[in-house]
């Protein structure tokens, strides 16, 4: 079973999430095991702080050394299996976070993910604890709780029982380095648009060329990137 632990000031974000979501049948197939740390119950004071100002001035807030410490020792006890565990902190200057990525670490990987806000995190915790930091994407959002929940929802569906269907995680976009392939479902016809008849004969092979093909159209003109990448791998192994 993989464990994962969250930290985080907002605890309600990732919880409602995972409630409304298919992370909550992972759980309960027991393919993972998720714990919940909310970062104010290790905040300092009175009134639970867990951010400051900046040495040296300029704008924002970061979260303090002291919280973080304590949330990321506290998530090291929770877990059962010590081995190959991961702290990964979502930030803009990580490596780009992709299919390959949540492949590598859905195998035997137990993670611990810190969600940032404001400016960012206290040096020292990366210093002392992260070993991965991973970006979403080329853009800024105001917390880390977005993209550590896609950081752990594209991570769990590829655990071993995870997901009924295999065969239907295996045939997604990037899994193949190409981008999926139309889907349809009933009706047969609905406001004068019919399904492709191809997937309504029966025939498998004719069903798989033309799904090929739809992968490839679709690579092309929405990720040529992709697509280039695709084409250098097909040259590999011929």
């Amino acid at each position: 079973m993989n464990q994962f632990a969250i930290i985080t000031p907002a605890p309600d974000i990732i919880d409602n999430f995972v409630q409304n979501s298919i992370l909550k049948k992972i759980i309960e197939r027991k393919a993972i095991q998720l714990k919940i740390i909310d970062l104010r119950d290790y905040g300092i004071g009175k009134h639970k702080q867990i951010d400051d100002a900046p040495f040296g001035g300029g704008g924002g807030m970061i979260f303090k050394p002291e919280p973080l410490f304590n949330a990321i020792d506290a998530s090291f006890n929770w877990m059962t299996i010590k081995n190959n565990i991961r702290v990964i902190y979502p930030s803009p200057g990580g490596e780009k976070w992709n299919q390959n990525s949540a492949e590598k670490l859905s195998v035997n990987s137990n993670i611990i993910l810190i969600c940032g806000h404001y400016k960012g995190i206290d040096e020292r915790v990366i210093d002392e604890y992260v070993t991965d930091q991973y970006s979403v994407g080329d853009f800024v959002m105001t917390s880390g709780e977005l993209p550590a929940l896609i950081i752990m929802d594209s991570i769990s569906r590829l655990i071993p029982g995870a997901l009924n269907n295999l065969k239907s995680v295996l045939e997604d976009s990037f899994s193949h380095q190409l981008l999926d392939h139309p889907h349809y479902t009933s009706p047969r016809k609905f406001r004068n648009r019919s399904v492709p008849e191809v997937l309504l004969n029966g025939n498998h092979r004719h069903i798989d060329q033309w799904r090929l093909k739809h992968r490839e159209n679709r690579t092309i003109k929405h990720r040529p990137d992709l697509w280039e990448k695709y084409l250098k791998i097909k040259e590999s192994e011929n």
